[in-house]
Order: structure tokens, then C-alpha cells, then sequence
């Protein structure tokens, strides 16, 4: 069974999902590799926060509620998020109104709008912010930015809370784009933050079509705290081709899947 590293990598979660636990020799036999390769996979599933590593395998690691800070998460597949990023711009049109939540991978999306005029754009994220506010300066795209206020987070570089949920609740959008913790068939999409979810919840109440960015590290992950279920969903932008598993309930919810190329 010669497959590829993220062939192997599907394999492995799947495992680890139905029987809490993998072992290193008897992944190696499976796959006809050396066991030093299924070790470099596991690390690679540790990395992501999919697979905590013990001696001799890796079990399936406990729900957390932590999230790391959002300069450290800018720089987990990167050029992933990039990709990303640059597929979820396409989906904007000229004239939209758009709402933008917190993320490295939204971030990315920020960065990728060029070519479009009379965007109205609201975001509580201040990277996200900060480098709309750069493209509308130098001319890559026209239009207006508002930024949602609330209670400042340093260290995820956003805002949130009461505050900006009852100003958000104010308006209607086009399209909200939202960057999630995890996504699963069960539990829809979810996060790590109480008050960044609130705001999320609140984005996608607000439009009239919502798209998630999800890069391969958060299918079949559920994060801490639940924001929307699937039927809330209109489309999942992501690195990944669509599990097959997944097939039948985007179909039934009608729910568009764009991979990245």
C-alpha cells in the first residue's frame, strides 16, 4: 500500500478517530514505509493539533480550548492560507458588501481583494483592517471600510464582544467570509473564543450567503466553543479536495465546495 503523506495522513485520523490511538509499527506494515516515515507524519499531525505523539504512536489529542496567538498561527501553512485567501477573493464582486471576521486565513483574503470598486467591507479584525486600509490607499480596490469595535485582544489582534455583536447586528452583507477552529459533519463549524464566535455568529446572521476558509489541518476537528451548524453554510473554501465522506451532506445542504489550486 504505497501511498502519498497525506493520503497516509487521512489514513491516520481516521484511525485515531475511530479507535482513540495508532501505533507506529503496525502503521508502518500498513503502509509499506519505514517507521521513520510514519514518524515524520505524526509530527506533521502534532504540528497541526491533530495527533498528540506518545511512545511508539500518537493518540487523538483532548478538545482545548486554547488557541495560539495569531502571529504564531500566520506562520502554520502559510502558503496554504495564501492560496486560500486568493480563491475566496474571486467569489467578491464589484458593488458587494462584505463582512470580513478575525483570522490568519481571512487575512489572506484581505490581502488578495484587487480589481473591485465600491466595496463596503466590515471587519473587527485590525490586521485585517490594516492592510484593507493599504490596498484602498494605494488604489487596488475602492470603496468603504468599517471597523467593528468591542473589547481589544492584543495578542489575537482583534476586537470583540457585546459591543461590537450589538453594532454588527445593525447591518446586512452579501457575503460574510469566516475563519473557523475546526469543521465536522456533527458539529458544523466552530472556534476557540467565546467573544470572537459571538461575532462570527452574529456576521453570519447578517448575510445572505456565508463561506468558510478551512485549510486541510481543520476538517473533521471540532473546536471549543460551536458557532454555526453546517445548514448555515453556503460554501467551504479550501487547500483540500472534498472528502468523500462529505459528499452526500454538502450535497442535501447545498453547499458549494472550491478547492484551492
Amino acid at each position: 500500500m504505497s501511498i502519498s503523506s497525506e493520503e497516509r495522513k487521512r489514513v491516520i485520523m481516521e484511525q485515531l478517530k475511530q479507535e482513540g490511538q495508532v501505533k507506529v509499527p503496525e502503521l508502518s506494515q500498513l503502509f509499506t514505509v519505514s517507521e521513520e516515515t510514519v514518524r515524520r507524519d505524526l509530527i506533521l499531525l502534532e504540528k497541526e493539533g491533530l495527533a498528540k505523539r506518545v511512545y511508539g504512536g500518537a493518540l487523538l489529542p483532548k478538545l482545548t480550548s486554547f488557541e495560539p496567538p495569531y502571529l504564531q498561527r500566520q506562520k502554520v501553512k502559510a502558503e496554504e492560507k495564501e492560496r486560500i485567501g486568493r480563491a475566496a477573493a474571486e467569489l467578491i464582486e464589484s458593488g458587494d458588501t462584505i463582512a470580513i471576521d478575525i483570522g490568519t486565513t481571512t487575512l489572506e483574503l484581505a490581502k488578495a481583494i484587487a480589481g473591485r470598486e465600491r466595496l463596503t467591507i466590515l471587519t473587527n479584525s485590525l490586521a485585517v483592517a490594516y492592510h484593507l486600509m493599504e490596498s484602498l490607499t494605494s488604489g487596488r480596490f475602492s470603496g468603504k471600510i468599517f471597523v467593528i469595535g468591542g473589547e481589544l485582544n492584543p495578542e489575537q489582534q482583534s476586537m470583540s464582544g457585546t459591543i461590537g455583536e450589538s453594532v454588527m447586528s445593525q447591518f446586512r452583507v452579501d457575503k460574510a467570509f469566516i475563519s473557523i477552529g475546526g469543521i465536522s459533519l456533527e458539529r458544523g463549524i466552530s472556534d476557540y473564543d467565546i467573544n470572537e464566535t459571538g461575532m462570527s455568529r452574529r456576521m453570519i446572521e447578517a448575510a445572505y450567503r456565508t463561506i468558510v476558509l478551512a485549510d486541510e489541518s481543520k476538517l473533521d476537528k471540532e473546536a471549543f466553543v460551536e458557532i454555526a451548524p453546517l445548514d448555515k453554510v453556503h460554501a467551504i473554501v479550501s487547500d483540500a479536495a472534498v472528502p468523500k465522506e462529505w459528499v452526500q451532506t454538502l450535497r442535501s445542504n447545498h453547499i458549494q465546495w472550491i478547492e484551492a489550486k
